[in-house]
């Protein structure tokens, strides 16, 4: 059991390979003592790094989660294709990928940099027609899920060992890593796949803040109080107790000017609400600090 109030918050956890993010959510509510918890950003079960999980109302504040972009650490392995785009799929295809040179694979990688339209993985978590697209795959249904917009701001590689690849993605969320390896192997002309992928940022959050999940049992700690996690991503706007009373009863303020959402702050430091000002109100967005709380 843990002493979390029931503002809760948000602990930052270092997934291990093997489980689903759903898995780490059970284990946290055991060592959290309470159902409410709840995670941001699907990680795949061979995948490690940092998964944001909610606890009590800050499962709440997870769908106002700012992360528009994450970084990952990967392997792929150049002239193997499988099923599910990475290590745990079937071999479909393989090809000799001893011809493909490092300004090929530069070449390549220069085209998957910036804007792009990228075709999510079928054996992913989208629904198609109210089911999982990775449901689908596994009744033998072909999936082909429409492309969509993604930013890829950076794409290096950071070491070669010939046919594998250990790169660095810094991307836009919502983007698939192992889509990418797919691309960059269709691009090559001789197929590819995930072998490793490791998170290391969400948003403002590093995988240096994180902590294993098994280290949780024993000192079930959240990483950051609700107070803290509003202002880590969002701006900070202070306002005197009197609105922040009014916030924290959902009622709005008069309009200040700002723009985008913003973190109201009350002197003694409690994060009340974020706020976004909408046509002549300054109105409450997520009420952190409800006054029934």
């Amino acid at each position: 059991m843990t002493n979390v109030s029931k503002l809760g918050g948000l602990v930052l956890v270092d997934k291990p390979a093997g489980m689903t993010s759903h898995s780490v959510v059970g284990v946290a509510r055991r060592y959290f003592g309470t159902k409410k918890v709840g995670h941001a950003g699907t990680l795949d079960p061979m995948a490690t790094g940092l998964l944001v999980v909610g606890v009590e109302r800050g499962t709440k504040f997870l769908a106002h989660l700012v992360a528009e972009t994450k970084t990952y650490e990967a392997t792929i392995r150049l002239g193997v294709e499988t099923l599910t785009e990475d290590a745990d799929g079937e071999v479909i295809r393989t090809a000799d990928a001893s011809g493909v040179t490092d300004e090929d694979i530069a070449r390549e990688v220069s085209a998957l940099t910036g804007d792009i339209m990228q075709r999510p993985s079928s054996v992913s978590a989208i629904k198609i027609n109210g089911k999982r697209a990775h449901q689908l795959v596994r009744e033998g249904e072909t999936v082909e899920i429409p492309p969509r917009p993604v930013t890829i701001h950076s794409f290096d590689i950071l070491e070669r060992d010939g046919d594998s690849l250990r790169v660095r993605v810094h991307c836009s969320s919502g983007t698939y890593i192992r889509a990418l390896a797919r691309d960059l192997g269709h691009a090559l002309g001789v197929g590819a796949h995930l072998t490793a992928l490791r998170r290391l940022t969400v948003g403002p959050f590093t995988i240096a803040e994180a902590t294993p999940l098994a280290q949780l049992e024993d000192a079930p700690e959240l990483s950051l109080s609700l107070d803290e996690a509003l202002q880590a991503c969002y701006p900070p706007l202070a306002v005197t107790e009197e609105e922040a009373q009014a916030l924290s009863e959902g009622k709005w303020l008069a309009p200040r000017g700002l723009k985008g959402t913003h973190a109201a702050v009350a002197p003694d430091g409690r994060s009340i609400a974020l706020i976004k000002e909408q046509g002549k109100r300054l109105a409450t967005v997520f009420v952190a600090r409800p006054s029934t709380l």
